[in-house]
């Protein structure tokens, strides 16, 4: 017991005489201190229960439980066999008991932890522990003594980090970094503990004293390359090839700087790289994070003057199906963080990323979207609908156009007409413009113009769906609003108010709010953000709030229609249910409940179906359009029939005057 105290104290950087006193009082049964937890898992399972078992012979600790769906699961681990008297290649204390009396030699300065013991025992290479850390299991304990000696030991060295010192380093790192303990990384009480690792790295790195010779430490699970730059570089880049998993396929992950950013230096300096290719996963799952790191993890440790650097990472899983989000770590947050970079440059294979290094922002990898589905099906049903809704938009305004003055004679008919005719309009443009900013989206983005095409996409899409919200008002107002009308330029001044003040208010508070501090577009991509500053929410609260909208207004029609055919006959009932599905299939596409299919594609994710479904209902949205809102509307092609049948008319007349002409000539002056 006075052992596993002792060495409680040493971890926790505690005094030597402070341990003494408390191993002593312990030794008096003065202070009780309990090994290992008590409590074994044996009982019923309860939901959320929890309990704790011994560990395995020959290692000290205990292993928590949780209770699951009536099965008990594996929470924490803190089972160890690396402990203060067997972490060193010969045992630094020579402890002798007589009696209640602890001698502790050796050791009996001002020495505090196994890390002082470590720089006190082999202080030139720290290498006095690396055969027993290599020797010792990768189990959850372990691993958490050596997370706490590298702490220790990056902490307590101010200077004097050579070569033989940062291998000795990188050799203890890369026990604990190796891929067959990343599952054990999960059972870690202090969920912390890979961030620890992480800063601790960097931290001893920074330390590292380069002179003219490079140097280049390569491990298996951490790769450390170190040189002077001076501001006559013709740029600087480092390369890094190392497997991620058991296989023996590679990822590669490059650190580039520029001749323009060289430029900047005013004397030589260091460069400092590391590359992690596990280390992404074992954040993951540490921390529990729903997010996948698809690269190298690239710390990079600059002179202050660079602001700059390019990282190209190769891709994991190349997926075509995900996008790629470049990021960096934030220490004190413990998350990967969008600001502290932007995607260049992407294909299937690697991504382009320019981040801006600094002592906030050291780490940086590549993450993979889990919510951007790319797929060849969604792409063509896109483009080949959007082409088909732009024909079908220009023909329902021509149209329009043409029979404008025989449809509108009555003031409900001359707003329904405005309505759909406005709601062609805004599509037609939203159409073009989403056209646009797809050229403008991708590797490179023009950020300027994609502001733009962004802006006016968002602008014109909300136009229509406001334009949607003022015909279903128009249709309440027809419905309900009985006994009392409006002028009809206040119900037309009202309507252009809806359909275009409203969105372009929503537009401009947008933009003005995310776009200085470049939080208005998603990296790579002409649309609005949603990782960072969520402006997304700007077109998605709004959309969705007019369907619903719409959708009790449909709700109302059929209603209304029903009390109509109540008390009539079989033959009248028939017709109100005709009548019924013929308004329902107007209105659906012209109200835009196609729409909704938007929160299924929320919710479900990476469905492709529900993906495919949204896509063809609203790619083909114009098509719809002219359907529903102009070739089935009885007084339009009544309209267009008067007009085909005057134009024959006129050409008849036009065939007979000329005909007339022909058989009795003009006889001149004789």
């Amino acid at each position: 017991m006075t052992r596993v105290l002792l060495l409680c104290c040493l971890l926790l950087l505690l005094p030597t005489e402070s341990c003494r006193t408390l191993c002593q009082a312990a030794s008096k049964n003065k202070v009780k201190v309990s090994a290992r937890p008590h409590g074994v898992c044996n009982g019923v399972c309860v939901e959320n229960a929890r309990c704790s078992h011994p560990c395995p012979p020959g290692t000290e600790g205990s292993m928590g439980f949780a209770c699951r769906k009536q099965k008990w699961h594996k929470v924490t681990d803190t089972c160890r066999t690396l402990n203060a008297f067997n972490i060193f290649e010969e045992n630094p204390y020579t402890i002798q008991t007589f009696g209640e009396d602890i001698k502790i030699h050796a050791f009996d300065r001002k020495s505090e932890t196994i890390a002082d013991m470590l720089m006190q025992k082999c202080p030139k290479d720290l290498s006095c522990v690396i055969r027993n850390i290599q020797q010792s299991p990768r189990i959850p304990g372990n691993i958490a003594v050596i997370v706490q000696l590298l702490h220790n030991i990056s902490t307590a060295l101010l200077t004097g980090v050579d070569e033989a010192k940062m291998q000795s380093y990188s050799t203890m790192a890369n026990h604990i970094l190796n891929s067959e303990s990343i599952s054990n990384w999960t059972f870690i009480p202090d969920r912390n503990s890979s961030c620890v690792l992480l800063h601790s790295v960097n931290s001893f790195a920074r330390k590292l004293f380069v002179n003219t010779h490079p140097i280049d430490i390569a491990d298996t699970f951490i790769h450390t390359m170190a040189t002077i730059l001076s501001g006559d570089n013709a740029g600087k880049n480092f390369t890094f090839s190392m497997r991620v998993n058991d296989t023996s396929k590679e990822v590669t992950g490059r650190v580039l700087i520029s001749p323009d950013e060289l430029q900047k230096m005013s004397a030589p300096s260091r460069l400092i790289s590391i590359a992690f290719p596990t280390l992404g996963a074992i954040l993951e799952a540490s921390l529990l994070e729903n997010v996948t790191v698809n690269g190298l993890v690239l710390s990079v440790i600059l002179p202050k003057e660079l602001e700059r650097i390019s990282l190209i990472f190769e891709k994991i899983s190349k997926s075509e199906e995900r996008q790629t989000q470049c990021v960096g770590w934030h220490p004190l947050e413990s998350r990967w963080d969008q600001q502290a970079c932007e995607k260049i440059q992407e294909n299937t294979q690697q991504a382009v990323c320019k981040c801006r290094p600094s002592k906030l922002f050291t780490s940086f990898s590549i993450l993979m979207s889990p919510y951007t589905l790319k797929s060849p099906v969604l792409v063509y049903i896109t483009y080949i609908g959007l082409g088909i809704s732009i024909f079908s938009l220009i023909l329902c305004l021509s149209i329009e156009a043409l029979v404008w003055s025989q449809v509108t004679k009555t003031e409900i008919s001359y707003l329904r007409h405005l309505c759909i005719a406005n709601i062609a309009a805004t599509l037609l443009m939203a159409d073009v413009w989403f056209i646009v900013a797809s050229f403008l989206s991708g590797p490179p983005t023009r950020h300027g113009g994609c502001v733009a095409a962004t802006f006016f996409v968002h602008f014109f899409y909300l136009s229509v769906f406001f334009w949607m919200l003022a015909k279903a008002l128009l249709i309440l107002y027809g419905i309900l609003i009985v006994f009392h009308t409006l002028a009809k330029s206040v119900l037309v001044a009202c309507l252009f108010s809806v359909g275009y003040g409203c969105p372009l208010v929503i537009a401009v508070i947008t933009v003005a709010a995310t776009e200085p501090d470049r939080g208005y577009l998603r990296p790579g991509a002409c649309w609005l953000n949603w990782n960072m500053t969520k402006a997304l929410l700007a077109f998605v609260v709004p959309a969705l709030a007019i369907v619903v909208i719409n959708l009790i207004t449909v709700m109302l029609v059929i209603i209304k229609t029903q009390r109509a055919a109540i008390s009539s006959s079989m033959f009248h009932e028939v017709r109100a249910i005709v009548r019924i599905s013929k308004n329902v299939a107007i209105l659906t596409p012209l109200l835009g409940l196609t729409w909704g299919f938007g929160i299924a594609t929320v919710v479900s994710g990476g469905s492709l179906v529900i993906h495919i479904i949204f896509s063809l209902l609203n790619a083909f949205q114009g098509f719809f359009i002219l359907v529903f809102g102009t070739i089935l509307d009885p007084k339009i092609r009544e309209a267009l029939k008067d007009r085909v049948n005057s134009v024959k008319w006129i050409s008849r007349i036009s065939e007979n005057l000329s005909s007339e002409f022909s058989s009795h000539p003009t006889k001149g002056p004789s």
